[in-house]
């Protein structure tokens, strides 16, 4: 990390817009960041939020307008899906992120041993030097406690053994392992989107006392309301493309929303009593009549088009009911699982009632992700079984989304390529229900 000033601003964006199908998501965004701050950036799904993060992490460079850095920064990004290399163990992961100091302690080794070679005095002064001058950037680095250092980074964010690979990792310890990392490299700005997932409660504790004594910048993506009040010092909310900063957590922004929501319900209040004055003179005004009635008809035109994308903007999506459940749903009976050594349930028994709603809980790698693979019959039980009742239809959405397929758009994805969508009862138009999304 870089010494920089406080207040001073590390970098700004200056006029920018991001379109998705020439649909804008961040429209002409104007702001600066000051070194130092703590930002929580809040709105609603397909807002922007993350398409900010990807911008200024330098990921994204399909947009308009440009992000002006100060000289010397670093920029870390934690992604949702973090990418790790799978032939890797966590600690050669947790390693890169001091990577130039781990290649120091491994050179600062070759040369004590090849002390123990037959050189002539040339080469032996010339081993001695570098072996002073790798000891010197050590000591600079405080570099003899590494090992402990990166253990208890590894430790504080419950990241698996050490030795263990990649590969075998679930999603929410590869998130843990990228985090430590992240944490380890020290950027001047730290791009977090949504940090806490797959965190158990003392761990975000501990990641929240951290961050508030982070020096650096740090912009977070995050829908953890107390990490908002306990960790930012501001709150950047994007909404229908504007990019409203506010200075406070987000205790103290809520109720500065609800204030302004109160202005906004007044303007909307006046507008729709104006559009049914409107209205109600273009029923009673005969058509073409003079200039000015012919501008007072393109002003109610206006209003109605601004009423129609409000309405869009409120939308929901319908989903429909599902089909009655009888009386079993999903049960468990004598259920084992492992693997290798490493045993995930043993006789586990559950019956789950109509309409239940039930949340899996338990630290990363206890088997909720296996748990249902067993049940929708992806993985099968060591010992036992699962009995899924005949009138039960699974819906399952995974991690990585890998049941939806690349090549094809959202509307093929979701429509199948049909131009109706039956929603229980109900039928639509596909193109209509997506648009919703």
């Amino acid at each position: 990390m870089s010494n920089q000033e406080p207040n001073k601003i590390i970098f700004s964006m200056v006029k920018v817009s991001k379109f998705y199908d020439k649909k804008p998501v961040l429209k002409d965004i104007y702001l600066s960041f000051f070194y130092g701050a703590k930002i929580g950036v809040l709105g609603l799904n397909g807002a922007g939020k993350s398409s900010l993060l990807r911008i200024i992490a330098g990921q994204d460079k399909d947009f308009n307008g440009e992000v002006v850095f100060s000289q010397g920064y670093s920029v870390g990004y934690l992604e949702q899906e973090p990418k790790l290399d799978e032939s890797k163990t966590v600690k050669q992961i947790v390693e890169e992120a001091v990577q130039s100091t781990v290649d120091l302690l491994k050179e600062f080794e070759e040369i004590n041993a090849k002390f123990a070679e037959p050189m002539d005095d040339d080469a032996m002064n010339a081993l001695i030097e570098r072996q002073g001058e790798v000891q010197e950037k050590l000591d600079a680095a405080d570099a003899w406690d590494l090992d402990s250092r990166l253990e208890m980074a590894m430790d504080a964010l419950r990241c698996p053994p050490a030795d263990t690979p990649i590969k075998n990792l679930s999603g929410g310890e590869k998130r843990r392992v990228a985090l430590c990392r992240l944490l380890l490299q020290k950027p001047d700005i730290l791009l977090l989107d949504e940090p806490t997932n797959h965190l158990d409660a003392e761990t975000v504790a501990w990641l929240e006392q951290h961050l508030q004594r982070y020096e650096g910048t740090i912009i977070a993506v995050t829908h953890d309301r107390y990490f908002l009040d306990n960790v930012a010092g501001w709150i950047l909310e994007l909404d229908r493309g504007e990019g409203i900063p506010w200075k406070g957590n987000y205790s103290s922004w809520l109720e500065q929303k609800q204030n302004r929501l109160a202005q906004e319900q007044k303007t909307e209040d006046k507008r729709q009593k104006t559009l049914e004055r409107e209205l109600e003179w273009i029923r009673m005004s005969p058509k073409g009549r003079h200039a000015k009635s012919k501008a007072r008809i393109n002003d109610y035109e206006k209003l109605v088009a601004t009423e129609s994308e409000k309405r869009s903007e409120e939308l929901e999506i319908f989903i429909p009911p599902g089909p009655r459940l009888g009386d079993t749903v999903i049960e468990a009976h004598g259920v084992s699982k492992a693997y290798g050594d490493k045993l995930l349930f043993e006789n586990l028994e559950f019956s789950l009632p109509p309409g239940g709603i039930v949340g899996v809980i338990g630290p990363n790698g206890a088997g909720k992700t296996t748990l249902f693979r067993l049940i929708t019959g992806q993985e099968q039980p060591d010992t036992g079984e699962f009995k899924v009742g005949p009138t039960v239809q699974l819906g399952y959405v995974d991690q990585s989304r890998d049941s939806l397929e690349a090549n094809k758009t959202i509307w093929e994805e979701i429509s199948g390529g049909l131009d109706v969508i039956n929603l229980g009862k109900r039928e639509m138009n596909s193109r209509a229900y997506v648009s919703r999304f």
